[in-house]
């Protein structure tokens, strides 16, 4: 019988290889973006020494962003393998994952807009049936958007300045992000209905849009959730309470298990207990499981396994 209502410190790719087959109902994860927001995002073996450091700019401003990232064009051979090197990441656990997910079982995936498909290949890869990608709109994002003008105006270049007035260098405003939905193939030859009956799991509920959503169609596969002051400020990638109550209630019912194996601050898991679902949470990092059990110290009901 497989141990639920605890969290794991440890790595779940080595972790999740001892879980039972088709033991878990619902996998629901904000996994690494593999983008250098912080050290346990660096998922490649590129040694380029400008990776994760600052730039002038950076340095003097402060602020939002005090890390670089790679731009879009690499500045080597070296950065224009990060993807694959995501993906082949991404592949370590994608077959564990299947393996442990009843026939018809979700898995849901937070995953940054560069490496989304790449998340996606390994997955299909391992047999998953990619159903849907969910666009999740934010309040607020920031603009990291330079003006090309300021560029040039630093160079003393003010006839290029004038001339590209109104032009922008990276990406534009980052108002949603993507969860990428994906289900575990159940029998061949039977329709979804007969796995529903079967493992109690396959289909989705209408209930849970209704009360979550607050996207105009809530039946539409944007989802806006409200952002409350709580859902924040415990990690670097936070995600609301409400919109991992609204992901666990749309393919799971009472009682049944939800895994995250990369489980940050815990809001998966205590999403969860919310719901009176069975959770499991595993990271890597103790004081995030410190974190997760502090926020359920309340009810009593968390147990760690350290």
């Amino acid at each position: 019988m497989i141990k639920t209502d605890i969290f794991i410190h440890g790595d779940s790719i080595e972790i999740v290889k001892t879980f039972s087959d088709n033991s878990i109902h619902a996998i629901i994860s904000d996994i690494p973006y593999g983008i250098g927001l912080d050290e346990w995002d660096i998922l490649h073996d590129n040694k380029n020494s400008a990776y994760g450091g600052q730039s002038p700019a950076q340095i003097v401003g402060g602020g939002l962003f005090k890390r670089r990232g790679k731009p879009l064009n690499g500045w080597s051979e070296a950065d224009k393998k990060i993807p694959l090197e995501y993906q082949e990441w991404c592949s370590k656990w994608a077959k564990d994952w299947l393996r442990i997910l009843k026939p018809g079982g979700t898995c849901f995936i937070f995953a940054g807009r560069r490496y989304a498909h790449r998340c996606i290949s390994a997955l299909e890869d391992v047999g998953f049936t990619f159903k849907d990608m969910l666009a999740w709109e934010k309040d607020n994002a920031p603009q990291r958007a330079q003006r090309l003008s300021i560029i040039y105006e630093r160079r003393n270049d003010f006839d290029n300045a004038k001339n590209w007035d109104g032009w922008r260098v990276a990406n534009l405003r980052p108002l949603f992000e993507p969860v990428l939905w994906f289900q575990k193939p159940y029998r061949t030859g039977g329709t979804i209905a007969d796995n529903v009956i079967k493992n109690s799991i396959g289909a989705w509920n209408e209930n849970a849009l209704t009360k979550y959503n607050a996207y105009e169609d809530a039946f539409s596969n944007i989802i806006k959730i409200n952002i409350t002051p709580t859902d924040h400020g415990l990690h670097a990638a936070q995600k609301p309470l409400k919109l991992m109550e609204l992901l666990i209630s749309l393919v799971t019912r009472e009682s049944q298990i939800v895994l995250d194996p990369f489980m940050g601050s815990g809001t998966t898991c205590i999403a969860a207990h919310n719901l009176k679902r069975h959770y499991i949470g595993i990271d890597i990092n103790a004081e995030n499981i410190k974190i997760a059990n502090e926020r359920l110290n309340s009810s009593g009901q968390c147990e760690i396994d350290l």
